[in-house]
This record gives structure tokens, sequence and C-alpha cells, in this order.
């Protein structure tokens, strides 16, 4: 069936808007939670792939190879996740938001409970890596489909005039699962601690690594209780009472909407670097040794427990500037708002040094302005890749956008980053600048796109509206 925009449906003239099909509350419970539970799965493995991953999968002999090969892994799910949006995106806009949401849900919490069950490379040899990167895909492959649908259960269920507020709420699950996932490895550290502040303990590595993993599939268990009970969006039962459902949402994304797909991947481009290199390069940049050994590089110096506190410190300006990006955009709109904040972040990136060079108080205030930042640019997000597509492929088009920018941004970030890191000769400068230069080209995007926050989410058209 054709993707092609319908004609507006018949007016209702001034009748009595109907009751929402979700209540508020479990529209907000069902988009936060889910989002939670899978970014907490996520970190859970960028976390060890710092930690633990280069000692017990990847001991290559070299400590910056291991790193790099458990980044690599990282950014396998990167990868994955375009076809996880793919996936679950053409099930969610023929058949329903909620069973493909519930689907998403379950593949992560599996997988993420089996890499907590993996036999190490000691014990089995490559093949431990290998169920590694196996199950790490399984994870991208998840997340892929997690996200527009959480954003679409959040904005297809908002109230008039607050649908970047609402859509702020699965946004608001990247630093809950944050600083749920390394505040459990934080508690773990400090019931097993090591002696070098550099490296986790014997008792960590042997076991204590497992418990945030195997602790996730308690997490899905109320997630899932949560997702059950939701309904189809209005948007989307009037979309199938209509008949405008597409046979192949992919194709019609392809066809009809290309342009939107560029720019929502370029969107999200700075987003994705700046998210990468707060989180997974600054864990390890903060706990590297200032004079370290042959072949490491060096750092900030920091113990494992005083970085992740610190970091924590750092998420939790994330979250809050997440929610009040929400109103800002609904009131100056996502373009204009997003403009400004990359315009922060470009800047930002270029004061990493002077800031990462003034002691703790230098370092605390790169943290907070980083995640400040991370948490403006993230939270329109959750309303503006949405509003680019038409129902019937808002779950395919969005969800590609969003993760075909994870490749350009996330897969590839921190294996960057170690690289320049290392081409500088232990400094961040040029760090700075990659995250900078990404978010020239986000800019370049936002400047040619138009506002998008009066478009009418029950109409398919949205072409004249996005784009120049």
């Amino acid at each position: 069936m054709s993707a092609t925009p319908a004609a507006p449906a018949a007016s209702t003239g001034s009748t009595t808007p109907a009751a929402p099909a979700n209540p508020r509350s479990r529209v907000i419970l069902a988009s936060l939670i889910g989002t939670t539970i899978e970014f907490y799965d996520f970190y859970v493995y960028a976390t060890a792939a710092v930690l633990v991953f280069p000692h017990l999968f990847f001991p290559t002999g070299d400590p910056t190879t291991a790193l790099l090969s458990s980044f690599a892994v990282f950014g396998a799910a990167m990868v994955a996740r375009p076809l996880g949006a793919i996936v679950f995106g053409h099930l969610g806009d023929k058949h329903g938001r909620k069973a493909t949401l519930v689907g998403a849900l379950l593949t992560m919490g599996i997988a993420t409970f089996l890499i907590g069950a993996l036999p190490t490379y000691e014990a089995v040899g490559w093949l431990a890596p290998l169920l590694l990167v196996v199950l790490r895909i399984a994870q991208g492959f998840a997340l892929g489909g997690e996200w527009s649908g959480a954003a679409l259960v959040a904005t297809e269920n908002a109230p008039a005039g607050k649908r970047a507020w609402y859509g702020t709420f699965p946004q608001l699950g990247a630093p809950i699962g944050f600083i749920i996932a390394n505040g459990l490895f934080l508690v773990i550290a400090a019931l097993l601690p090591s002696d070098d502040p550099t490296m986790p303990s014997q008792a960590f590595l042997d076991w204590g690594w497992r418990i945030p993993f195997l602790f996730s599939i308690v997490m899905v268990a109320v997630g899932l209780w949560v997702r059950l009970r939701l309904v189809e969006s209005t948007a989307f039962q009037s979309a199938s009472k209509r008949g405008k459902l597409t046979r192949l949402p992919l194709a019609s994304v392809f066809k009809h909407y290309w342009k939107q797909l560029i720019l929502g991947t370029f969107f999200m481009l700075a987003t994705y670097v700046l998210f990468y290199l707060m989180t997974t390069f600054s864990l390890s940049y903060g706990r590297a040794a200032v004079e370290p050994a042959d072949g490491a590089l060096p750092g900030l110096g920091y113990s494992y427990n005083t970085f992740v506190l610190m970091l924590i410190g750092g998420v939790v300006f994330f979250g809050v500037f997440t929610l009040l990006s929400g109103p800002w955009a609904d009131r100056w709109g996502r373009r204009k708002t997003l403009i400004w904040v990359t315009i922060g972040i470009i800047v930002f990136g270029l004061a990493w040094v002077p800031l990462l060079g003034a002691g703790f108080v230098g370092v605390m205030a790169w943290l907070i302005i980083g995640f400040s930042l991370m948490g403006m640019t993230f939270g329109p997000m959750g309303a503006l890749l949405p509003e680019l597509f038409p129902t019937n492929v808002r779950y395919t088009g969005s969800g590609i956008s969003y993760n075909v920018s994870s490749i350009l941004g996330a897969a590839v970030a921190p294996f960057i980053a170690v690289a320049l890191w290392q081409a500088g000769g232990g400094s961040p400068f040029w760090v700075g600048v990659y995250l900078s230069v990404m978010a020239v080209l986000t800019l370049i995007a936002l400047l040619v796109s138009k506002e998008t926050r009066d478009v009418d989410f029950d109409e398919a058209g949205l072409e004249s509206s996005a784009v120049l």
C-alpha cells in the first residue's frame, strides 16, 4: 500500500476530545521504565568493557590493544542497531507498538543475563569472545527497536502542546539506567576492594562483575508487567482503521521520506558522540594512571570508585536538563533549542584541555557541563525524530535515523577517541576537537531543516514541514 500522504479526515468540529488510550501515569511509566532497563543493560556492558572484559575476554598482553578490542565489541552492537530498528520498526508499524516493545525488552534482557553467565577466555579460549560478540549484537539489535517504540508511546499519547515534554521521559531512561548500572558496580567494587586503584580485585574479576548482568532479569520482569498493560495509541488505531498502514514500511520510508532519514541521522550525530565520550571514554581516561606503565596511555589517575562517583554526579545534571529541555522545546521549538545547544557542544569540545587540566574542580566542571549539554540535546530528540515521519512509518523511520546515527557516532566514538588520545601522546585535545567537528555536522543539518513542533501526528504527510 502506498505511503503517499492521505487527505485529512473529515472535520470533527468542536466535539470534546476523546479520552486518551492510556492514562498519563501509564504512558510515562511504560516509556520510562523500558528505556531505563535497556540503557541499564547497555551501561552494564559499557562499564564492563572498560573494567573487566579487557582482562577476561581479550588478554593480549598489551593493555591498549585489549581496551581497543573490548571497544570494538562494544561498537558491534551499534552496527546491529539499525537492523533491529528495521525489524522491530516493521512489526511496530504493521502490528502495533505494544507487542513490539515487549519483544525488544525480552531480547535485551535475555542477552544481558546470558553475558553474566559466560565462561571467560581462560576457560574456553576463543569461544568466550565469540559468544560475547553474539550476545552483544543481540543487545544492540534489541535497543534498535526499543528507543523508537518507547518514544512513540510517549509522544503519540501526549496532550497538545506537550509532545516534547512527554518525549523526554523515554530519554530520561538513559541517565537513570546509567546511575543504577554504575551504582551497582560501585557497590560491588566497594564490597570487593582492590589494592591496586587501576585494577579490579581478583574476587571482582572472578565473579563480582557478573552480578549486574544477572540482576537485569529482575528489572525486565518489572518492565514487562508495565508494558503488557498498555493499549495502542489513538494515532496508530486511527491509521489502522483508515486503512493507512503500509505493507512494507521500510520501502515507503526510503521512497517517500529519505530526506527525513538523512536529517534525523545527522540531528543525532553530536548527541551520540557526546554521549559515549562522556560515559565510556571518560571512564577510561579518568582511571588511567598519570604516569602509566609501558604500553598504556596517561590519564587523570582517579580510582574506579572515585571517578564513578564523579560520573554519577555529572549524570544527575544529565537527568535534570533532559527534563528541562522538553518544556523549552515545546515553548521555543525543537530547531531553535537544538541549534543553541549544538553551538554549546562545539565550544565545549574546544575547552577540554583547559578544563581537564584544572584539577578536581576542572574535571567536575567538565563532567557537569558535558552532561548538562547531553541532557539538553538528548531530551528533544524523543519528539523531534518521530515528528519527521507519518504514523504508518513512524516506528521504522525514527528508529532507522536514531540507530544509523549510532554507527556514525557511538559505534566508532570510543575507538576513535582512544586512537586520538594515543595520537595526542596522552592529551585529550584531539578527542575534544573530534566532538566539535561532529557537532558542526549536526548544526548544519539543523540549519537546513524546518521546525516540526506543530505537525499533526494524526496525519501522514510531514515532508513539507520538516525539510526545506
